[in-house]
């Protein structure tokens, strides 16, 4: 068994990792990150996967590719490190976090604290070039996202999925009845105000953890 994100996942996607298509993946992978800058680096490519076991899953959150611009992206949808500018579609996300809970605004656009309570900050492509958004689309990473959906489905506990945008929405085929889909535009500057500012996405997915009598997500950064 390959051992490539360190907990339960290697186990639950070990057949992937074991596949043609993730062979080719790598084989990609290794030459583009010899040719180009690559984001995020090597170490954060499952970072997503790393912080939140397959076990502790409780919400999943649906990302499109990572940043394309230097120092943002590490491995965790819509998240950036500390000290780094927050992106406007994050900055969206927290002016909805603070109209819905009343969340003061955060200075930091490090989203780990929500993963480590069970919430996968899960991009359906993995990489990306320098400055090229959607560059690595089609090589793979969208069948392996789905595999991860598709693990998820096995779990006996609904899961609360929050799908912005339509990449985010083309997901929604593979969950199972068993889950909760709450659906949104997309964060971005574009379509916020088309349908994502006023979703409550947040306390809503507490109402339905409350009603599964699992713990809520602290949402505060």
């Amino acid at each position: 068994m390959r051992k490539l994100i360190g907990n339960s996942w290697d186990i639950v996607l070990d057949k992937e990792f074991r596949s043609e298509y993730f062979k080719n993946i790598v084989y990609f992978l290794v030459e583009e990150y010899k040719k180009y800058d690559i984001y995020p680096q090597k170490e954060n490519i499952f970072k997503a996967l790393q912080l939140t076991d397959y076990e502790n899953v409780k919400v999943v959150i649906i990302g499109q590719d990572p940043y394309h611009g230097p120092n943002q992206a590490h491995g965790l949808c819509f998240s950036v490190p500390e000290g780094v500018k927050l992106p406007p579609s994050l900055q969206n996300i927290y002016k909805e976090l603070a109209n819905d809970l009343g969340i003061t605004i955060p200075k930091s656009g490090d989203l780990t604290k929500w993963a480590k309570q069970g919430v996968l900050l899960l991009n359906s492509v993995l990489t990306v070039r320098r400055g090229t958004p959607k560059s690595h689309q089609n090589i793979g990473w969208e069948k392996f996202t789905d595999s991860i959906i598709e693990a998820l489905n096995r779990k006996h506990t609904p899961i609360v999925y929050l799908l912005w945008g339509n990449d985010a929405k083309s997901k929604g085929r593979l969950i199972s009845s068993k889950d909760y889909i709450l659906q949104a535009a997309h964060p971005s500057p574009l379509s916020a105000y088309n349908g994502f500012f006023g979703c409550k996405h947040f306390s809503k997915t507490n109402t339905i953890l409350r009603k599964l009598n699992l713990k809520e997500i602290d949402w505060k950064i």
